[in-house]
């Protein structure tokens, strides 16, 4: 069978067995899982294992291949070891039934398994609420009603965002005060300013538990859990169900890559060995992370993992999920330290076509429970086919984030001065991609903010921000930051792909970087939190930075310009000039630090009448005004040729519609 991938993408031909490959071991999975059923019904592990409510009590059910005997304990049976033995069923599940007083919700509990003359203490692997002991710092589940609580939604008629403008947010530092955020207060307080904004999406990181708060959520222990730190499963629904009330898709930052080692509070040696979950040896640790890496080809772990998927859509309603480490999946060796220069490093031997097949029935899963779910891969290596259907040779996701995008402009400001910014490389790092694979394009995310690295707006100014963002302050360093930040982020939005993704805060300049409370710093919050009021007190400029920023994002909607192609008009790298149209919509930068174009030659396909409808250089966005905004260029002829001609000061953007 030839798939459509190598047709849209011809230098593909070269590796088409590589293609029947990976089609032939989705194709097969598929078959092996469910013969005559369908993948909806297969991803119900949540609804079997752990403990359920039942008519006329409790019952607790746990997967353990490896295990002897399993018992069960908690507040319940004043914490026996021995008291309430598990009865082994086939295939290593353990079940336990209780009358209807034995439990109740609040109650901790955990597993005890015996492997190997060792009795293990272990959280449910599907725990729905796990929370840490203040006194001992054990952790342990707590018997939630989160599957059955009763939650009114309100939302049936939502319909997530096809163009996502993406607000990155971590709700633990979502908050100014020097503590960890709760889901309540993040649904009060920031929705609406999200909202104000103009951003449609929000991707939520740090929701499945994780043991070590400064993992940013990126080692997780409890899959089926919200982390318990930011309040209960409850809240999280009134979160997600009052964003959707506000026209705000959600989706989730999961993270099926990999699983903390711990073996207290996570998945590793839940049974007693490495390999229940995990690979063996060293195909199961993660040689940069240190963390455990799933047996994808294990069908069990493709049960729990694609249930994981369906039970944060059904039961909190997210609209779709940013998959975390794709790359790290994608290849044995995990990317590390590959260039990724030429298409026979994306496949075989070094591709996991097993992580692909996982991918791909993932991808399949989501957009059958919602056809309108959005799914993003975070892959840095490019690997063709990541966002093309899987009938067409595809992995099935719909976008890929353009990872190369921030590290370029961390690149120049680190290296290059101004003059030396290249306007065609800029035009074609921007504007390159795989045919027909979306992305989500961004110049920031929460990587570029943590400690050790330097937000944009803090690279462009450091120390000048403490003193000299006053509005009555004179700062050469803070001027040339302001216009580059606006410029930087109206460039990428605009040009870097068909979504867009800022990280909470960066849209005001956000000072500093994010550092988790940990011993190094003294388990201090002063880093971990989001400082609003700045861009609220109208005698600093953050406000300005945030205006230019909701103008915008409400740009990019109102012209729908993420739906539209971009034509390059011209540039100029000796006077950092770019111009280039999208649909009706002319924009003309100029990134040279102090040359203004007085007559720059705009061309045009017809004698046509426009007018500026956003320049970086407006006063409320702290600018100097030197752009008239009621100004109507009308057409001339220069050469042949028809067009107008503009003002354009240096270190300015200007966004130009068709009167």
């Amino acid at each position: 069978m030839t798939y459509r991938i190598l047709k849209i993408d011809p230098y593909l031909k070269a590796h088409k067995d590589d293609i029947a490959r990976r089609m032939d071991g989705y194709l097969k999975k598929r078959e092996e899982l469910l013969g005559d059923g369908d993948l909806v019904s297969f991803a119900n592990s949540h609804l079997y294992f752990g403990i359920h409510k039942t008519t006329d009590g409790w019952v607790y059910r746990e997967w353990a291949p490896a295990a002897e005997a399993m018992f069960f304990t908690g507040d319940f049976n004043g914490w026996d070891i021995t008291a309430c033995p598990m009865a082994a069923l086939e295939n290593g599940v353990f079940e336990v039934t209780l009358p209807a007083d034995a439990l109740q919700v609040g109650q901790k509990v955990q597993a005890v398994v015996h492997h190997g003359g060792e009795v293990l203490r272990r959280v449910p692997t599907h725990a729905t609420r796990v929370v840490q002991d203040p006194v001992t710092y054990l952790w342990c589940a707590e018997v939630d009603d989160v599957l059955w609580d009763g939650f009114q939604w309100s939302d049936a008629d939502f319909r997530p965002a096809k163009t996502p403008l993406i607000y990155e947010c971590h709700v633990g530092m979502a908050q100014e005060a020097y503590e960890v955020g709760r889901y309540r207060d993040f649904t009060a307080r920031i929705l609406p300013r999200i909202k104000k904004l103009g951003y449609n999406t929000i991707q939520i990181m740090a929701v499945m538990e994780h043991p070590y708060y400064g993992s940013f959520g990126y080692q997780v222990s409890n899959f089926f859990a919200p982390s318990s730190r930011y309040g209960t499963g409850r809240e999280l629904k009134e979160l997600v169900n009052t964003a959707h009330k506000m026209g705000i898709t959600v989706l989730l930052d999961v993270v099926h890559s990999h699983a903390v080692g711990n073996t207290a509070e996570g998945l590793a040696a839940f049974d007693g060995t490495q390999y229940q979950f995990f690979h063996e040896g060293a195909r199961g640790e993660h040689p940069a992370w240190g963390t455990k890496l799933f047996n994808y080809g294990k069908n069990e772990v493709l049960h729990f993992l694609l249930s994981n998927l369906k039970y944060w859509m059904e039961i909190f309603h997210f609209d779709g999920f940013r998959f975390d480490g794709v790359t790290s999946m994608l290849y044995h060796d995990h990317g590390l330290g590959s260039a990724f220069t030429n298409y026979g490093m994306y496949f075989s031997p070094n591709t996991d076509l097993e992580a692909i097949t996982y991918l791909q029935l993932a991808n399949e899963l989501i957009h059958t429970l919602n056809p309108r779910a959005v799914t993003v891969a975070e892959d840095m290596s490019g690997m063709p086919g990541m966002c093309l259907p899987i009938k067409d040779g595809g992995i099935g996701f719909d976008f890929r984030l353009s990872m190369g995008v921030p590290d370029l402009w961390i690149k120049w400001l680190k290296e290059r001065e101004d003059e030396a910014w290249d306007m065609g490389t800029l035009w074609y790092e921007l504007t390159s991609r795989r045919p027909k694979e979306k992305t989500v394009g961004y110049c920031e995310s929460h990587d570029q903010a943590l400690v050790g690295d330097k937000t944009i707006m803090f690279r462009l100014c450091d120390a000048e921000m403490y003193t000299a963002m006053n509005k009555e302050s004179q700062s050469t360093v803070i001027d040339r930051g302001m216009a580059l930040h606006k410029m930087i982020r109206l460039v990428t939005s605009t040009l870097a792909g068909e979504g867009y993704l800022n990280f909470m805060g960066n849209e005001f300049g956000h000072p500093e970087w994010i550092d988790f409370p940990r011993e190094g710093n003294g388990w201090s919050y002063h880093y971990c939190r989001r400082q609003w009021s700045l861009a609220d007190n109208d005698l600093l400029r953050y406000g300005q930075l945030e205006a230019f920023d909701r103008a915008m994002i409400a740009l990019l909607k109102r012209e729908r310009l993420l739906t539209k192609p971009a034509k390059l008009l011209w540039t100029h790298n000796d006077h950092n000039l770019m111009v280039y149209q999208k649909g009706g919509v002319i924009f003309a930068f100029n990134f040279h630090p102090t040359r203004s174009e007085d007559k720059l030659w705009i061309p045009l396909n017809a004698p046509e009448t426009y007018r500026a409808i956003l320049t970086t250089d407006d006063a409320a966005f702290g600018g100097f005004g030197r752009v008239d905004t009621a100004y109507r260029y009308t057409p001339e002829c220069h050469e042949g040729d028809n067009g107008f001609y503009l003002y354009l000061p240096a270190r300015t953007a200007v966004v130009l519609k068709k009167v």
